[in-house]
C-alpha cells in the first residue's frame, strides 16, 4: 500500500507533534509539569494535533499499518477536544513519559519507507 500526499504530510505533523512535546518536557518532573499550566497547555495541544493527524490519514493507510493503535491516538484527541473537563494530567503524563517515544520510532520507520518526492 503506498501512502498519498496527504499521508506523508499527516504522518510529519505526527512526528513533529511529538518532537515539540518531548522539547516542552524534556528535563522536566511531573511535578514541574503539574505546576506549570503553560506546559500543559502545550503538550495538550501538540496531543490534539497528533491525534487530528491520524484521524487525516486514509483508512487504507490505518488498515495496512494496525501495529499502531490509531483509535486510541484519536480518542486520546477527541478527549481533548470535546471531554476537556475529564482530563487527568497523570494520564497526560504517563502518554508522554512511556508511549510517545515508541510511537515515534514506529512513525519514523513509516516515514523511511515512503519514497522521496522532489
Amino acid at each position: 500500500m503506498q501512502a498519498n500526499n496527504r499521508d506523508a504530510g499527516s504522518l510529519w505533523d505526527m512526528v513533529n507533534a511529538i518532537h515539540r512535546i518531548q522539547e516542552f518536557t524534556t528535563d522536566l518532573t511531573h511535578e514541574a509539569c503539574l505546576d506549570s499550566i503553560l506546559v500543559q497547555s502545550a503538550v495538550e495541544r501538540q496531543l490534539e494535533i497528533l491525534g487530528e493527524a491520524a484521524r487525516r490519514l486514509s483508512d487504507e493507510f490505518r488498515q495496512a499499518h494496525p501495529e499502531i493503535d490509531w483509535r486510541r491516538i484519536i480518542g486520546l484527541r477527541n478527549i481533548l477536544i470535546h471531554r476537556y473537563d475529564e482530563i487527568r494530567q497523570q494520564t497526560i503524563w504517563t502518554t508522554v513519559i512511556s508511549e510517545l517515544e515508541p510511537l515515534l520510532a514506529q512513525l519514523e520507520i513509516l516515514l523511511s519507507s515512503l519514497p522521496n518526492e522532489q
